[in-house]
């Protein structure tokens, strides 16, 4: 079965965008200092090549028979203590540079997985081919894992402030909504 139009169209702009995901890892690969963010680039690699391989499947013949390799998510968060927001480390962009250092390749390599997730996202709901949205949503949670271990990299360096609610913020929202009391709201409807 043919793809759509439209799932055509979408599937070009993420083919696209992969092609920049791959080559701006590649060069990650290279200029990266710290062998942690090294290694975790190269293990999210294989599954973006992966990922570009299939979405090559789906626009050649509608249908990949390969599944995607989803990361699990790390449930460990490891969130700075709300004393440690001090600790972030302002940033200034540079004009001029031969090489990235280590926060601008977590930055961008974040900021691409931010990115890449919210056009899987979108394009699952304007896919009407079954497999190639059960695809989409698997990049989607590729991304959302990865992203989630590239911003506890950052967390950690002070690269990336985490501003806390504070209690009357969560007392205001804690406020406003109730619970629902029907565990099986359609038993608040009598039957005809």
């Amino acid at each position: 079965m043919p793809l759509g139009s439209h799932e055509a169209h979408e599937l070009n702009e993420l083919l696209m965008s992969c092609t920049n995901s791959i080559q701006s890892m590649a060069l990650f690969l290279e200029q990266a200092q710290d062998p942690e963010l090294r290694d975790m680039i190269a293990r999210h690699y294989s599954v973006h090549v992966q990922d570009y391989n299939m979405k090559v499947e789906f626009a050649r013949q509608s249908i990949s028979r390969d599944q995607l390799n989803v990361p699990s998510l790390t449930m460990t968060a490891t969130m700075p203590l709300p004393s440690s927001q001090a600790f972030v480390q302002p940033v200034q962009p540079q004009v001029k540079l031969a090489r990235l250092d280590d926060r601008a390749i977590a930055t961008s390599y974040l900021l691409t997985l931010k990115r890449s997730g919210r056009e899987y996202a979108w394009s699952a709901f304007e896919t009407s081919t079954p497999q190639l949205r059960v695809f989409l949503e698997d990049a989607f949670r590729m991304c959302s894992h990865q992203s989630f271990e590239v911003w506890q990299y950052m967390a950690r360096r002070g690269w990336y402030g985490v501003s806390y609610a504070t209690q009357g913020e969560m007392q205001t929202m804690q406020s406003m909504y109730k619970e629902v009391p029907y565990q099986q709201p359609m038993n608040a409807y009598p039957s005809q």
